[in-house]
């Protein structure tokens, strides 16, 4: 799928980019240098490349935890930290996103992982928890402990797992002993880090990241817990170009 990050784009899109605030357009730059950028309100910064194209988010697979449509006409792909106070806010956005956009099958919920290891030690295994609750359980599974998830720890590096897991898993009926197997087997380390990794491909420089795809192969990055007015007018600005 052709995708279009061009500055010479349309004015609607540089009025929404406006109305987002925190959004950031970057251009491709590989010999910029590695430091820890200065991340816009509701961002969780990371060290990471100043550069960066939203052209370069890896495609959709069957790999990916989706909420909502696959086939949807708009996906926002999200780059997140189970740990950030900022995803935290953002994840009760976007499922006000599925609940006004996903009955009709307009848009798509790509989570991703995105965990800051220099800011929330606790942060990669839980994302290699829940991959394994998806392993175990499936993409249902990995919805309904992410949700619980982010409803019931403080964040910010403070969630006491030995409790919190194990109160999870027996709610969603999820075995913990197979969870616990595939945690320590490590199986999903490199899928973890890829994902991390095309997060700052993309241009991501702090938690939530995100980038909206449209139905023409636009991208439109979104960055930060922005609020849902912000996130809807990007949305229905993709959706004109269905």
């Amino acid at each position: 799928m052709e995708k279009s990050n061009n500055l010479m784009m349309p004015v609607a899109v540089v009025i929404a980019g406006l109305i987002i605030g925190g959004a950031v357009m970057s251009t491709s730059d590989k010999g910029a240098p590695s430091r820890v950028a200065q991340a816009p309100s509701g961002n969780q910064p990371v060290p990471s490349q100043l550069s960066g194209s939203t052209d370069a988010v890896d495609p959709i697979t069957d790999q990916d935890h989706i909420a909502g449509n696959p086939d949807a006409a708009v996906v926002v792909v999200e780059y997140s930290d189970f740990e950030c106070p900022f995803c935290k806010r953002f994840h009760e956005t976007m499922n006000q996103v599925i609940d006004e956009y996903g009955d009709n099958g307009d848009v798509a919920w790509v989570y991703r992982q995105f965990p800051i290891d220099q800011l929330h030690s606790k942060a990669r295994l839980e994302s290699n928890i829940s991959e394994c609750v998806a392993d175990v359980g499936g993409n249902d599974a990995f919805w309904a402990f992410t949700n619980r998830f982010y409803e019931l720890t403080p964040s910010n590096n403070q969630t006491d797992l030995d409790t919190v897991i194990p109160q999870i898993l027996g709610e969603i009926g999820i075995d913990k002993l197979a969870v616990q197997s595939c945690v320590d087997s490590d199986k999903y380390a490199t899928h973890i880090q890829d994902d991390v990794d095309n997060a700052a491909e993309t241009g991501g420089r702090g938690t939530p990241w995100s980038i909206v795809i449209g139905p023409d192969g636009t991208t439109y990055p979104l960055s930060g817990a922005q609020p849902y007015a912000a996130v809807k007018q990007i949305i229905d600005l993709a959706l004109s170009n269905k």
